[in-house]
């Protein structure tokens, strides 16, 4: 049998080895859950910009039919000559007779707008209609000038001028349509 001395020793040097590989596993396992925390930050902070990131693509999905809207009521680059022809085809709807006279631009690049000079022939009801028609057309439009005249006997003459609101080609990297 052992002495007391012995079982003591042995019972000290387990107790220095578990306590050693207690504080060695507990060093491992801490350092461990510190990196899984990083980790979960990191996530979370994704997790955030995703989120914002979805909210951002779902607010621009929201405004791209307003921004629409709103650019309906400007003659585009590219439309001059189709609201040219819109207005053109005003007089006969009116039994009038619609010209363009001259048609230029000025503005800031940025908010461009179209000068127009139309002259509208027909009768006195006929002339105003249309000069009606013109002024509450679906665009940011202005009559600037309107004079009116009698031609012959039962023919007038309206000319005005016109300042319409242009924009730019649309940029598609900013415009967001919404998918159904």
């Amino acid at each position: 049998m052992r002495s007391p001395l012995t079982h003591f020793i042995a019972a000290i040097v387990l107790g220095i080895a578990a306590v050693t590989a207690y504080s060695i596993w507990y060093s491992v396992v801490s350092h461990e859950s510190q990196r899984v925390a990083e980790l979960q930050t990191r996530i979370d902070d994704a997790n955030k910009n995703v989120s914002r990131i979805a909210s951002a693509r779902a607010a621009l999905a929201e405004i791209a039919d307003d921004e629409e809207k709103v650019r309906s009521y400007f003659v585009a680059e590219s439309g001059v000559v189709a609201f040219i022809t819109t207005l053109e085809q005003l007089g006969p709807k009116e039994n009038s007779v619609v010209k363009v006279l001259s048609v230029s631009t000025s503005g800031l690049p940025a908010q461009p707008l179209l000068l127009l000079t139309l002259s509208i022939t027909g009768t006195f009801d006929a002339v105003m209609r249309t000069v009606g028609a013109v002024e509450y057309a679906p665009f940011d439009l202005l009559i600037t000038k309107l004079s009116v005249t009698q031609n012959e006997k039962s023919i007038w003459q309206a000319n005005l001028t016109l300042t319409v609101g242009s924009a730019p080609a649309p940029m598609t990297a900013t415009t967001t349509k919404r998918t159904r």
